[in-house]
C-alpha cells in the first residue's frame, strides 16, 4: 500500500469521529482546547489500537469482524444517540446547566462506535503488504486532529444553538450509526 492510499485510508477513518465530535463539542459548556484535545486524544488512541485489533483478528477470521462490527458499531451509536436525545429534550437549559466535559466512559464508548469500522479494515488490512503500525498509527493520529477540531467546531453550534445542539449531536450519532450500517449491507 502506498503512502498515499495509507494517507487517505486515515483520513476516511477519521470522518465519522470528526462528525461525532462535533455534536460532542456542541453539547458541552464553552469547551476549551484541552477539553476538545483530551477528547481528540480518547478518540485517536482507540481509533489506532482498534485497527491492530481488527489486524490480529483478520489473521484469524475476517468475516466475523465483516459480519457483525457494523451492527456493532449500530448499536452503540444509537444507543449513545438516544441518550443524547433524552438529554436534549429533558427540562431546558436554565435548569440543568451544560457539562464542561463528558465522563471518559461516554467517550470511550462513542469512540468504540465510530472505530468499529476502522477494527474490520484493520482486518482487511491483514491481507495486504502493509505495516499495521504505521497503519493504526496513521488512523490514531488523524482521528486524534480530526476530533479536536470537531469538538472546537462544536463550540461555535453550541453557542449558536444551545441546548437544541445536544439534539442535533443524538442525531449526528444515530445518522453515523445508520451510515455505517447502510454500508455494509
Amino acid at each position: 500500500m502506498n503512502p498515499i492510499a495509507l494517507l487517505l485510508l486515515a483520513l476516511s477513518m477519521s470522518t465519522d469521529a470528526f462528525a461525532v465530535a462535533i455534536g460532542k463539542g456542541a453539547s458541552l459548556k464553552n469547551p476549551h482546547f484541552f477539553e476538545a484535545l483530551r477528547m481528540g486524544l480518547i478518540f485517536g488512541l482507540i481509533e489506532a489500537i482498534t485497527p491492530f485489533i481488527g489486524w490480529l483478528i483478520g489473521n484469524i477470521a475476517a468475516s466475523y469482524v465483516d459480519v457483525w462490527g457494523h451492527w456493532i458499531a449500530f448499536a452503540l451509536l444509537v444507543f449513545l444517540g438516544l441518550h443524547m436525545l433524552y438529554e436534549g429534550l429533558s427540562p431546558s437549559s436554565e435548569e440543568i446547566e451544560q457539562p464542561s466535559r463528558h465522563s471518559f466512559l461516554k467517550i470511550a464508548l462513542t469512540a468504540f462506535g465510530t472505530s468499529i469500522d476502522a477494527m474490520a479494515v484493520g482486518a482487511s488490512l491483514a491481507f495486504v503488504e502493509v505495516s499495521i503500525f504505521l497503519a493504526a498509527g496513521l488512523i490514531g493520529l488523524a482521528t486524534t486532529v480530526m476530533v479536536t477540531l470537531g469538538v472546537m467546531l462544536g463550540r461555535v453550534v453550541g453557542s449558536l444553538f444551545g441546548q437544541k445542539a445536544e439534539i442535533m449531536g443524538g442525531l449526528t450519532l444515530i445518522a453515523v450509526g445508520a451510515w455505517i450500517l447502510s454500508g455494509n449491507l
